[in-house]
């Protein structure tokens, strides 16, 4: 069975534990807290022995793990197993003992898999072992489009009502950051007196949480957000980024997009030349929507050529401003319209 990770912790209130839960995904807070209502499930069924294993390298004796799913629970009738897989991928060893677990599960332990890192390239014959028996929930990454829609429902969750323009300024103040975004709302429901929110409130009560950084700028830019491409380099600058310590990412994202435009522009495999350049399926839907919007390959020379002057501006090599001048290149990037800002940069 598969489940979104919000599904399971509904799902899993009103219903005995399965064998086995795999739980994974880039998206830190939603694995945690699906992860947190399989062992409050696991509390309600009295299973009081938790074990906890890391699986963080190549050196984890898996042979430990699975000698641990046949021993005698000491202090309960059953046990929760936890495996922590960071990388989420066990390896052929680690598969065959996962497998091994899903084909014959013992009745006295619940095993419980989480990982960081994830991608349809991960799945495989264990993972179906998974969802046979047990379930398998994937947290994606909240995309910039859903984030107002998962702040309401959490705000209602917790008790509160705001209007659309209060969410808008909620979801703006966190950027993404869907922990900044929980703890202002469990802030919010302390604060908020059982009053309906309005932006006015909303403002009163919220610290700005936003975390800028470099990869949600180029993810901004890719995705054709010129608006948070503004935000996002306003708050940098105003916590002392330097420009030239944005360059090194911003220019490899550009060569690396530009490469992908000729591909493209050729008639070639461009999903298999982006796994190649390892942009798994997480990630491609950024690069996919510029190259849509920049589909000549020249373009993108231009960017990169465009970039290289910025980083030049950065490092006092050439006159100007390299703010407005990077500030014009993202913008160009994220809305064809604003190519022509390009030619104004000197």
């Amino acid at each position: 069975m598969e489940l979104r990770p919000e599904q399971l912790a509904g799902q899993i209130g009103g219903q005995p534990l399965a064998p086995v839960y795999l739980i994974a995904g880039p998206e830190l807070l939603r694995v945690i807290e699906a992860a947190d209502a399989v062992r409050a499930r696991a509390r309600a069924e009295g299973i009081g022995e938790r074990e906890v294993f890391d699986a963080d390298g190549r050196d984890f004796d898996w042979g430990q793990l699975s000698s641990s799913f046949n021993a005698p629970s000491l202090f309960s009738a059953r046990r929760l197993v936890e495996l922590r897989l960071p990388s989420g991928k066990p390896g052929k060893e680690g598969a065959e003992v996962i497998s091994d677990f899903c084909a014959q599960p013992p009745p006295d332990v619940v095993l419980l898999i989480t990982a960081g890192e994830w991608s349809k390239a991960h799945q495989g014959k264990w993972t179906e072992a998974v969802s046979r028996i047990g379930v398998l929930s994937v947290a994606w990454a909240i995309k910039p489009h859903e984030l107002g829609d998962w702040i309401e429902r959490r705000l209602r969750a917790k008790g509160l009502r705001a209007d659309p323009a209060a969410v808008q300024r909620l979801s703006e103040r966190v950027e993404g950051n869907l922990l900044a975004a929980a703890q202002e709302i469990d802030k919010l429901a302390l604060l908020a007196e059982g009053q309906a929110l309005d932006v006015a409130k909303m403002e009163s009560l919220v610290a700005d949480a936003a975390r800028y950084d470099v990869f949600r700028l180029s993810e901004a830019t890719f995705a054709g957000q010129p608006q948070a491409v503004l935000r996002m380099l306003a708050g940098l600058r105003g916590e002392g980024e330097a420009v030239a310590a944005l360059m090194p990412i911003l220019i490899r994202e550009l060569l690396l997009t530009a490469g992908l435009a000729r591909v493209q522009a050729s008639g070639g495999n461009l999903a298999g030349e982006m796994k190649a350049k390892g942009i798994w399926e997480s990630r491609q839907a950024p690069f996919k929507r510029a190259l849509q919007r920049h589909p000549d390959p020249k373009r993108w020379e231009r960017f990169v050529a465009e970039a290289s002057l910025v980083d030049r501006m950065a490092k006092g090599r050439a006159e100007g401003d390299p703010w407005l001048a990077l500030e014009r290149l993202l913008v160009a990037v994220s809305e064809a319209r604003a190519v022509r800002l390009l030619a104004r940069v000197r």
